[in-house]
């Protein structure tokens, strides 16, 4: 499969508009949704953007949340809590979310995990029959992005990649803008991510507490003590678990780039960066600059990863910027976007409208065509592998050469170690999905 090819082809059509030691989920028989017919969904991981998912979702016409799913009883009994003061109707509770994909009542789930779980709770739910949307990155190596997709094809399943800035009417302008050449011949995108980062401490290891299932937290990753650096949220900052804010709020902007430019993976990564802030225990850069070159094409992406203190750019603390021969595009947030042309940077076309992903993907649920989704399963892999690229030229500190048809670094087994984990059972991504 020559991938740059068939994200050329995706973009275009969205411009506009080692096996488990324990077998996976058995497909269940599968409910014809009918156009009225309500779509069930279950939430897994109910913190931060699980949080959001439920809102999102209880937003959308005929959908019914039936379940919360996250292996901390405390939190999870909390927002059940919530869930029936808003609602008025009570949600059931579940720890372990393999249960969940068994539940033949459950027509959709949506992964809100840390980033360690996203794909292989994809892959489960897609091998039981569930559609699902999935958060950004919608994987955690660039290996198991590959397996997303072909579960996805291979058990006829509508995955969503959770970035809102497709379902934008303004951001999909913009797309058209620089296809149709407002900014002349662009050659080059920028992706911001500015946001404020703290010092998160050194707390210490101790038992885990007894309202967190641990095990089932880990999941995928090999086993370590636990600490509350990581439970919740500031498990972004573990490589077991996280990929650091270019793999966090960064892959809305990754993938702006790439669908901007009209590009897929690149053939050439650099990236530098560090911790200059803070003596505490986060493992990913605080700062990081990566460039991403594309020399058969002419154009490139460079990507700036800053966490505190800073200047914003055109207005833009979090978003891109395009440039072309004839002026530059500025997207700031979610549905922002303002044009500047000439080199008077006389101000042109502009639009603020954000769009509705959630109802995207349960249109697409319910009428079975992924034809319509504004983020399927291809976005997920592509855009979150950009940023695992950046990671991984950081982590060896030097520039890396890479083949995108096949997926690996050209006469690098350092770099293509880094592609892939080590799982640990029963939590295994598998090969043949």
């Amino acid at each position: 499969m020559n991938n740059r090819v068939d994200r050329r082809n995706f973009l275009k059509s969205t411009a506009v508009t080692a096996a488990a030691t324990v077998a996976a989920p058995s497909v269940m028989g599968r409910r014809v949704l009918g156009a009225n017919d309500t779509v069930r969904v279950a939430v897994l991981g109910v913190n931060g953007r699980g949080r959001d998912h439920i809102r999102g979702l209880m937003g959308v016409d005929k959908v019914e949340i039936v379940t919360l799913c996250d292996p901390d009883k405390e939190l999870l009994a909390k927002r059940a809590a919530e869930f029936e003061e808003k609602y008025g109707k009570k949600v059931h509770m579940e720890q372990d979310l393999r249960k969940v994909f068994d539940d033949p009542n459950i027509d959709a789930v949506t992964v809100a995990t840390p980033n360690h779980w996203h794909a292989l709770a994809t892959i489960w739910a897609c091998q039981a029959g569930k559609d699902v949307y999935v958060e950004k990155p919608g994987c955690h190596n660039i290996w198991e992005g590959r397996k997303m997709v072909e579960a996805a094809k291979k058990y006829d399943r509508i995955v969503q990649h959770g970035v809102q800035l497709r379902s934008s009417p303004a951001i999909q302008e913009a797309i058209q803008h620089l296809r149709s050449g407002l900014i002349g011949k662009v050659y080059m995108a920028r992706g911001l991510v500015f946001r404020w980062r703290a010092d998160i401490g050194k707390k210490p290891l101790e038992p885990a507490p007894d309202y967190l299932d641990y095990d089932l937290w880990l999941g995928p990753a090999q086993e370590r003590p636990f600490s509350r650096n990581f439970v919740h949220y500031n498990w972004h900052w573990h490589w077991d678990f996280g990929n650091g804010d270019v793999g966090n709020q960064g892959i809305h902007e990754t993938d702006l780039c790439m669908w901007g430019l009209d590009v897929g993976l690149p053939e050439k990564i650099t990236a530098m960066g560090g911790k200059f802030l803070w003596d505490d225990a986060k493992e990913t850069p605080e700062v990081l600059t990566s460039s991403y070159l594309y020399p058969s094409e002419g154009k490139m992406i460079e990507f700036e990863v800053r966490p505190w203190c800073t200047n914003l750019e055109d207005g833009a603390g979090v978003g891109n910027i395009f440039y072309g021969t004839d002026g530059y595009l500025v997207v700031n947030g979610y549905g922002k976007y303002e044009t500047f042309l000439g080199q008077q940077r006389e101000p042109g076309p502009a639009r603020e409208e954000e769009g509705d992903h959630y109802a995207n993907f349960i249109e697409a649920v319910r009428k079975h065509d992924t034809s319509i989704q504004n983020g399927p399963v291809e976005s997920a892999h592509l855009s979150s592998s950009l940023a695992h690229l950046g990671n991984i030229a950081f982590r060896l500190g030097r520039v890396l050469e890479f083949d995108p048809t096949s997926e690996r670094f050209k006469n690098d087994a350092e770099a293509d170690a880094m592609l892939t984990r080590e799982y640990r059972a029963p939590y295994v991504v598998p090969a043949k999905v």
